[in-house]
Parts: structure tokens; C-alpha cells; sequence
């Protein structure tokens, strides 16, 4: 099990460490930790705890971007309760993933480009204090897996992650994953690279595929998609079937197959 720590001291004497017991979890299951509070040499009200799921966001703006990080969940895991000068307090947590929550890690290493947290948020004395950001790994779910597994196997490369700010059709997120990848294998003559989306929920979920397309003899480049849906209790093979027929549509749509 993997124990990452967050140490704040805040203005108002009070030391906050929040601990995670699970810090690499998948979508729809739960994050547990506790957060440990000790008083320095003053009694204090605390007003309630607030844990937060943090995203760092691609923002196009012009011809420029920038990054801007972006709460995608805010849960209150305690309520007021007075906290006695020299004294400590200890309070767990549990906190259910979103579905939509994006990739962040997988088999076992972080997904390069991708940086979520989780954040302490301390409300005392008509104050609101956070603490550092602590690191959370998300790792695929296995329908999502099965669809990453097959890309490798198809030959496309990994090539880049990241989350772009704007809510695609059937998802509540204020910004979507993309997951970016060199064409490989057969599918090089018809693409130069690929994107994938997921949009998950708790018994399936939509892949989304915008392939940017190698130009023809007599025609030009330009981008097409695709868009199908994976139930979790579907074979594996279900997965990489749907996938492979979302790519033979989109170089059918060029006249490249």
C-alpha cells in the first residue's frame, strides 16, 4: 500500500497531515485517508474539513495557451468540532472517484503530461486555509485498459496526455482527457496520429477517436472520428473488436481502405 503525505502549517497554529491510504485508485472506487490535526498552544473551532480533487488544464486562448489548474470535486468530510490547545485530532475519509476522473497513471508509472491532486481545505475561525497538493494516481479502468492494450498491439506509439478545458456530449466535466499517439503499423499509411477520448460511467463507457489523416493523391489531410460505446461486462475482445472497426471507418471515410 502506498502512503503519501501532505504537511501544512497554517497561519492560525494548527498542523495538518492528511494521509492517503490508497493514493493510486481507479474511477467509481473510493479514496480513503485521515487527516490528523494537532493545536499548537491555543484552543481553536474548527468550522469543517473540505477534501478536493485537482486537475492541471490545457487552455487555448488566441494563439496562446496556458495552464490552469481546475477543482473537479470539493466534498465536505467533516463538520465543526473544537480542537483543544496542545491536543490532536484525527479524522478519516472515504470519497468516491468520479467516473469521468482522468488517467494519471498506468501499470504503475504516472502518464507523462497528466497532474492530479488532492488538497486539504481547512475552514477555522471564518477562514478558509489549504494545504500542499498530494499527488493522485489514477489508473484505467479494465475496459479502458483493454482498449490501451489493443492500441499497442496495433502499433500506434504513446506520444503524449493531456486535458483540454470544454465539455464534450454525454460527459459533466468541465474539461476531457486526451490521450495522444503516433500511427503505427498498417494504419500509418492512413493516419499520422491519433487521439483517444473517454467519457466512463458506472456500466460503460463512450471512446472517442479523432484520427488526423494522411493526404491522397487527390485529396488533402484533415481530421475524422469516430465515436462507440464499451459495456463493462462485455468481453475483453468486445473492446478491441469496436476499436478496430472505428478505425477501419475513419480510413474508409478518406477512400483509404
Amino acid at each position: 500500500m502506498v502512503f503519501r503525505k501532505l504537511k501544512a502549517a497554517f497561519g492560525a497554529g494548527v498542523e495538518v497531515d492528511t494521509v492517503l491510504s490508497n493514493a493510486t485508485v481507479r474511477p467509481g472506487e473510493m479514496l480513503r485517508g485521515d487527516v490528523h490535526f494537532k493545536s499548537s498552544g491555543s484552543d481553536y473551532k474548527v468550522e469543517g474539513i473540505h477534501i478536493e480533487f485537482t486537475a492541471v488544464v490545457e487552455i487555448e486562448s488566441g494563439d496562446s495557451e496556458y495552464r490552469s489548474t481546475y477543482s473537479f470535486l470539493r466534498q465536505q468530510v467533516s463538520g465543526p468540532f473544537h480542537l483543544a490547545a496542545g491536543t490532536s485530532h484525527s479524522h478519516p475519509f472515504e470519497i468516491p472517484v468520479p467516473w469521468e476522473t482522468p488517467i494519471s497513471a498506468i501499470g504503475g508509472h504516472a502518464l507523462p503530461g497528466m497532474r492530479l491532486g488532492v488538497q486539504t481545505e481547512l475552514a477555522l475561525a471564518g477562514a478558509l486555509d489549504k494545504g500542499d497538493l498530494d499527488p493522485l494516481f489514477v489508473s484505467p479502468l479494465a475496459a479502458q485498459e483493454h482498449i490501451i492494450t489493443a492500441l499497442d498491439r496495433l502499433g500506434f506509439g504513446f506520444k503524449k496526455a493531456d486535458l483540454e478545458r470544454g465539455t464534450l456530449y454525454g460527459s459533466t466535466m468541465p474539461f476531457f482527457q486526451e490521450i495522444e499517439y503516433y500511427a503505427g503499423g498498417q494504419w500509418r499509411r492512413h493516419f499520422n496520429e491519433l487521439e483517444l477520448t473517454f467519457i466512463a460511467g458506472p456500466s460503460q463507457m463512450d471512446v472517442i477517436l479523432e484520427a488526423d489523416n494522411r493526404g491522397g493523391f487527390l485529396s488533402s489531410g484533415g481530421d475524422s472520428y469516430n465515436r462507440f460505446t464499451v459495456r463493462y461486462g462485455d468481453h475483453p475482445g468486445a473492446a478491441e473488436q469496436a476499436l478496430q472497426q472505428g478505425l477501419e471507418a475513419m480510413a474508409r471515410r478518406r477512400g483509404w481502405f
